[in-house]
């Protein structure tokens, strides 16, 4: 239940980010900075998440995520001015941010005989609560408006937290004192890394995929509505892209896991997004289905990097230490994305330079996947 809360702020909002904003008054430059929020907000909790976790036990943590991303989700869903609607989604985010962290090390305290099983339960339900919302955001906000649409979401986390109530009143003072799987300190967990060359580029990998992928997430809707198709099918496209992103999640691992050299699957995520990238900048309306599947089978990059985090590395620490380094650096990196693709696009009037930034991504990508790729270890090169 609480998986399934992960990612519904983004994907909630972004098919409804031009009605909104028509609404609110916001400008389409605002958009980009919606667009930012969310990693922005996941590279603070990375950092918040383990002070929190060591304070108060990761049962209580998590309960403390729930409720900020029920609060959040239901206040920006009434608030009357834009700021305020940034500053409660921002709250949402972090709480979505500090359940990213700490939901992988109860998974592994609560079910470490059933790692694989659990951890594709909880890939599935993240997924889910992407593909979901995008889907059903324009329907609702017609039926019912964008408020109701955007706010509807705060019963699902506030749901999710009841669970970890009953959890904390039969663990009662062990949750706290339980300091087994706790996610790293963050000086612990910058480490040596700061000094790896395998760990630079496992955090340029990561960080310029997030970059595409939440640049895509922010402004596929606006890139559609501009070629004339409606808000419910730019909607659509979003839940279809992130649908291409669950089958990655569960098969990457898998083809990871059996290569010594993974490099040419990067390969051909980047031909995937080349290709995707001229399909919807040339005539996005000519076979937008394949253009979307193509660009979603791009960011398995992704799962990629977060399987590589652990074949990487010899010990529970260096795989700390590269799991915290890789997160903090990319998601700090992919801020500039979504706000970069919609400056560009406010400057031309067109989508051709905000596409162009986005092949320059691709290429930086490629370039820490030829690091991250090697088979070599992080305690190797520090």
């Amino acid at each position: 239940m609480s998986a399934l809360t992960l990612r519904v702020a983004v994907t909630a909002f972004t098919p409804l980010a031009a009605e909104i904003g028509s609404d609110m008054g916001y400008s389409i430059a605002i958009v980009g900075v919606f667009g930012m929020l969310p990693t922005a907000m996941f590279a603070i909790a990375g950092l918040l998440t383990p002070i929190l976790a060591r304070g108060f036990g990761l049962e209580a943590t998590v309960l403390i995520a729930m409720v900020m991303t029920a609060f959040g989700t239901a206040v920006r869903a009434v608030v009357p001015n834009t700021w305020e609607l940034l500053a409660f989604s921002a709250l949402a985010l972090t709480g979505m941010g500090i359940g990213n962290v700490v939901i992988p090390p109860l998974v592994k305290r609560y079910f470490s005989d059933r790692l694989a099983i659990l951890s594709s339960v909880y890939i599935l339900m993240v997924q889910l609560g992407t593909v979901i919302p995008a889907m059903i955001a324009v329907p609702v906000a017609d039926a019912h408006g964008w408020r109701f649409s955007l706010g509807m979401w705060a019963v699902l986390a506030a749901a999710a937290a009841l669970p970890w109530l009953g959890v904390l009143r039969i663990r009662r003072d062990h949750a706290r004192m339980d300091t087994t799987d706790l996610p790293a300190e963050p000086a612990e967990a910058a480490g040596k890394a700061y000094r790896s060359p395998l760990a630079w580029g496992m955090a340029l990998m990561f960080g310029m995929t997030s970059l595409i992928t939440y640049s895509l997430f922010t402004w596929m809707p606006t890139i559609f509505s501009d070629a004339g198709a409606s808000a419910s099918f730019g909607g659509s496209m979003v839940g279809i892209f992130a649908l291409i992103g669950l089958v990655a999640a569960l098969s990457a691992p898998v083809v990871v896991s059996r290569m010594r050299n993974p490099f040419p699957v990067v390969i051909g995520c980047a031909l995937c997004y080349f290709v995707g990238f001229a399909g919807i900048l040339i005539a996005p309306m000519s076979a937008p289905l394949v253009w979307v599947l193509l660009l979603g089978l791009g960011p398995s990059t992704f799962p990629m990097a977060l399987t590589l985090i652990n074949m990487r590395t010899r010990t529970g620490a260096g795989s700390a230490a590269l799991s915290g380094f890789t997160q903090g650096v990319g998601y700090t990196v992919a801020c500039i994305g979504p706000l970069l693709f919609g400056a560009l696009h406010t400057m031309t009037g067109g989508w051709l330079a905000p596409f162009g930034f986005l092949v320059i991504a691709v290429f930086v990508m490629l370039a820490g996947a030829w690091l991250a790729c090697k088979p070599q270890m992080l305690e190797d090169t520090w």
